[in-house]
This record gives C-alpha cells, structure tokens and sequence, in this order.
C-alpha cells in the first residue's frame, strides 16, 4: 500500500515483457527510506511499550476500554510491520525488483488486513465512547471484558475477510492505464472501507454527543469532564480525516484525472500522502502520555520492570480514568 515508482515491476526469466511508456519521475529521491525508517525505529518501540502498559491497565481494572485501546495499539504495530517494513523497507529498499509475484499479492493481504483492523478498532472505540456518554446505564450493562474481546476478534476476523479481494489489488503504480473495471472496483472499495465509512460514522457519533452535551449544558447538568472528553475526542477525530484524506484524493484523481505512471505530480503528492497517512501509527503514545496521568505512570512503571529492572514503588494506586485515556485515542 505504501510503494514507490518501479518498485514491483519484475521480469523473469525468459518470460517476454512489452516496452513501457515513460514513467513519471520521483521527485523525492530516497527521502521516503529514510522517513519510514525513522517512524518504525520510533513507532515501533513506542507502541510495544504501550501495549504492554495498556495490557496492564487492562488485566488491573477490567475495563473494556482499555481492551479496545489494546486493540487499536496491536493494530497498528501490525500496520508498521506489513505495510511500512515489509511492503516497502524489504519489498522496495531492499529487495527491490526480485520479489516474486505470490509474494506481492500476499503481502498486499496482509497490509489491506492490518489497516482495515486498526481503522474499525478506532470506529469500536468511537461508538464505544458514543454510548457511554449516551446511554450510561446502558454502557455498564454491555460493557464488560469478555464481551469486549469476542467484538475485538469479530473484527480482526472481518478485517482479514475484508483483506483477502485485494489479492488481486494492482498498486498504482503498476495498473493499467486507464484502470480496468476490476481495479476500479477495488479502490473504490478500498476508499470506502478506510475512509469514507469511518468518517461518517465518527461525524455522526460525533454530532450527537455535541448535541446531548449541549441540551445538558443549558439545562445547567452539564460536567466540564465531559466537555473536555467530547473536545478530545473531536480532536483525534479530526486528526484521522485530516491524515488519510490526502490518499484518498490522490486515490480518486488517479482513477479519474491523470495516472501516478505519467504524470509527476500525481506521482509527488501519491508519495507525500502515504507518509502523511502512516504517521497516524506513531501518535497514540504521545497523546496518550498528554492526556492520562495513570497511562504515563503506568509507562514508567514498565520501564522501571524492564528496562532497569526495579520493583515498582510501594504506594497507593492512582485513581484509574479509562474515559479519560479513551477521548486521547489517536485515529
């Protein structure tokens, strides 16, 4: 999902290949190499520390939230191996053109799977936080750990369902020109699937707890806690739909205006919106640590265990907020 001009074009051995048209130049040279090596040097590390906190807090409190933010945090450690180290770092740095084609269409599984799970477990989160401002009493009656899990598994299991028609996906980079009609329908379908369906869910989920918040505001039962959970929960909304829709507009204007083969500035903004789009895979541990005062001593804690192999001080819990770590969900 994640490829550069020339990366997966591979001629075999005495098999006949027709001669190409020009292709559009890269203008970015090798900076998306470095730029994706930096952010799995760094997201990678920072979401297995996470995991492992948010593991914590979860087998601790019991809470379902947490779950789901283990979830997301699992789903994006699966996104930067698939997509950022094995679809580009080994397929296109390294190996370059050698890559067999089963190989290609596998990893193209894998990478539709892990991105599709990490976007609907954010979409769980965000229903997940619509009804326990909504619909408390109903909130603490459905939501319990064991139930959390088999709806985080139906998911992972619905990603990988969801995953396997893009076996068939031709990257941009190597489709024909103009696409054909089964190319058309899987990126629409991919457009769909990670940007237009979640986005209007998080709008709608989104414009009724504005609305609830409001009429209880001017009823004088407003709670400045939920106003600042609702502000945040905007916020990494807000940051999902900004992220992922540069690609999904280059996605579009490539089917429909100019091809990323032949013209350079499809092929430049195509580049620049799958670095944009990854980088979401590296926020939640910061936000997380802006937002929860019991995530960053839980992150400490772990890092005490671990890193310099001390028991954790002897001290009374800190009063665990899971609504709180929830509105600081990165999308």
């Amino acid at each position: 999902m994640v490829p550069v001009p020339n990366s997966t074009a591979v001629a075999w051995p005495g098999k006949v290949t027709l001669p190409e048209l020009e292709r559009s130049p890269c203008l970015v040279g090798v900076f998306p190499v470095v730029y994706y090596s930096v952010l799995l040097g760094l997201g990678l590390p920072v979401n297995v520390l996470t995991a492992v906190a948010l593991s914590r807090l979860a087998t601790r409190t019991k809470k379902s939230s947490y779950w789901y933010l283990l979830a997301l945090t699992t789903s994006d450690i699966l996104t930067q191996v698939f997509i950022i180290f094995v679809g580009f770092i080994l397929q296109t740095a390294i190996l370059a053109r050698a890559v067999p084609s089963a190989f290609i269409h596998t990893v193209n599984v894998l990478e539709f799977t892990a991105n599709h799970a990490s976007i609907w477990v954010t979409v769980l989160l965000t229903v997940d936080r619509y009804v326990a401002l909504c619909h408390p009493l109903r909130y603490r009656a459905l939501s319990y750990p064991r139930r959390t899990r088999r709806i985080i598994a139906a998911v992972f299991a619905l990603a990988l369902a969801t995953g396997i028609p893009f076996y068939w996906w031709l990257d941009l980079w190597r489709d024909t020109d103009p696409p054909t009609a089964l190319d058309k329908v899987l990126k629409w379908l991919h457009c769909v699937t990670i940007y237009f369906l979640p986005c209007s869910i998080f709008l709608a989920t989104n414009s009724i707890i504005i609305c609830k918040l409001k009429r209880q505001r001017g009823s004088g039962g407003g709670r400045p806690r939920l106003a600042k959970t609702t502000a945040l929960l905007l916020a990494v909304t807000t940051v999902f739909i900004v992220l992922w829709a540069p690609r999904t507009i280059v996605m579009i204007c490539h089917l429909y205006v100019a091809s990323v083969r032949r013209d350079w500035r499809v092929h430049l903004a195509l580049d620049i919106a799958n670095m944009v789009a990854m980088l979401n895979t590296t926020l939640n541990f910061f936000l997380y640590c802006f937002v929860s005062h019991t995530f960053r001593c839980t992150v400490a804690e772990v890092l005490r265990t671990h890193l310099w192999h001390s028991p954790p001080p002897i001290s009374t819990p800190l009063p665990l907020k899971p609504l709180e770590l929830l509105a600081g969900t990165a999308l």
